[in-house]
């Protein structure tokens, strides 16, 4: 005779791999995407419990406050906001396999200010919340001249390598998915960059955050 409890097991498990493949189905619609466009989407997959209600109507209204909090959203200052990768991750325990995300964020003021942040939950909605408020707290300081870097610099993390070079006037941004967010968080326009070795979005990022905190500023002297 089959164990009930074993069947239990496996539909928990069966229904967590279908719920996930309908997740890994939108990945590529949130990347490259703002948070305006990711949240609602990321509003609707959090569970029942978690659902905005109608609490927050004003009185002798109709209407529902749509999206998150405006303390929670730092778009309407002028902040980007970028999904740069998704990962399915797994945990295989004695009950079965455990289904989680990983998301990493971008999140930039296009005037110099960028960070990253890599959240992860069982959720995507609530991985990508985690990310955004992790890059907040760990935004560093870019030195720019004009629209691209100060000097060449060479990045590095882990077997993963980023080369920058400043570029002239209407080269654009000549980089891939993961350096073109974290160039155009950081306001640059301008730039040539080429990876090496390793193409890991993860590592590719903290390797450009590496070079582009060490980039020096340029000195104006005056004639005086």
């Amino acid at each position: 005779m089959k164990d009930p409890k074993k069947n239990e097991e496996l539909e928990q498990v069966v229904k967590s791999v279908a719920q996930a493949e309908q997740i890994l189905e939108q990945e590529e619609a949130l990347k490259n995407a703002s948070s305006e466009d990711i949240l609602p989407v990321a509003e609707a997959a959090l569970p029942a419990s978690q659902q905005p209600t109608g609490k927050g109507r004003r009185r002798g209204g109709d209407r529902e406050r749509k999206g998150p909090p405006k303390k929670s959203s730092l778009t309407d200052s002028g902040m980007i906001e970028k999904v740069v990768s998704i990962n399915r991750v797994s945990k295989t325990t004695k009950g079965g396999t455990r289904l989680a995300f990983s998301a990493l964020v971008v999140v930039g003021d296009a005037k110099g200010k960028v960070g990253y942040g890599l959240g992860k939950a069982g959720e995507v909605a609530t991985a990508i919340k985690k990310g955004l408020n992790a890059a907040r707290k760990n935004m560093i300081f870019v030195a720019r001249r004009g629209t691209t870097i100060t000097h060449e610099i060479l990045g590095e993390c882990g077997s993963a390598s980023v080369l920058l070079k400043p570029a002239s006037e209407g080269t654009g941004v000549i980089a891939s998915g993961a350096v073109r967010a974290v160039c155009d968080g950081a306001g640059i326009t301008n730039i040539l960059t080429k990876c090496h070795r390793s193409n890991n979005p993860i590592n590719v990022v903290k390797a450009t955050f590496d070079g582009l905190s060490r980039l020096k500023a340029v000195k104006v002297i005056s004639a005086n």
